[in-house]
């Protein structure tokens, strides 16, 4: 909650601020600093390897008040996130989670749906001897999260002019 919730790394008190680092997926892990220039939060989590012409959602052209702006209006009510099964304590945690809210919002020019969007994974949290946060991984599929997001009808008309359609079924209801 910190890393959302506050802007200034001296305020964090549940993190080891010189050795913390952050990975998703396996990639390459960062730093608090590193963290900040990627965009913070959002952009952080959904960080991808995807060439770029894929990315319905692309970090890189976000920043963290963008970010932050688009998830707000798409869940006002919060995105929470729930922890399903813990499989380990301390210092090394390991869970599984489900990240989820109600879609009351548009999306990057996609429609509202009201339905749960969710996201489940695992992650590793290690912990120093004072119970800071070290290291952070998760694993998880970006793509589930996105998804639901991207239901919603085109808010620009597009996806209705781009969807393929038969021409021998034009007009037959």
């Amino acid at each position: 909650m910190e890393m959302f919730n506050k802007t200034c790394f001296d305020d964090y008190k549940s993190v080891d601020l010189k050795n913390y680092t952050f990975s998703l997926n396996g990639m390459k892990p960062v730093t608090l600093e590193e963290k900040r220039k990627l965009g913070g939060g959002y952009n952080t989590f959904l960080q991808t390897t995807l060439p770029e012409k894929f990315r319905v959602y692309n970090p890189a052209d976000e920043t963290v008040e963008s970010a932050h702006v688009a998830f707000t209006t798409a869940f006002p009510r919060g995105f929470a996130l729930e922890v399903l099964q813990v499989y380990s304590g301390p210092p090394v945690i390991v869970y599984k989670f489900r990240h989820w809210g109600y879609m009351e919002g548009p999306f990057k020019g996609h429609a509202a749906t009201g339905e749960v969007v969710e996201l489940h994974g695992m992650s590793i949290f290690e912990v120093d001897e004072h119970m800071k946060v070290v290291k952070v991984e998760f694993f998880m599929d970006r793509g589930e999260l996105l998804g639901g997001l991207m239901k919603g009808a085109s808010l620009d008309g597009s996806a209705a002019e781009a969807a393929p359609a038969c021409p021998f079924l034009t007009g037959t209801g």
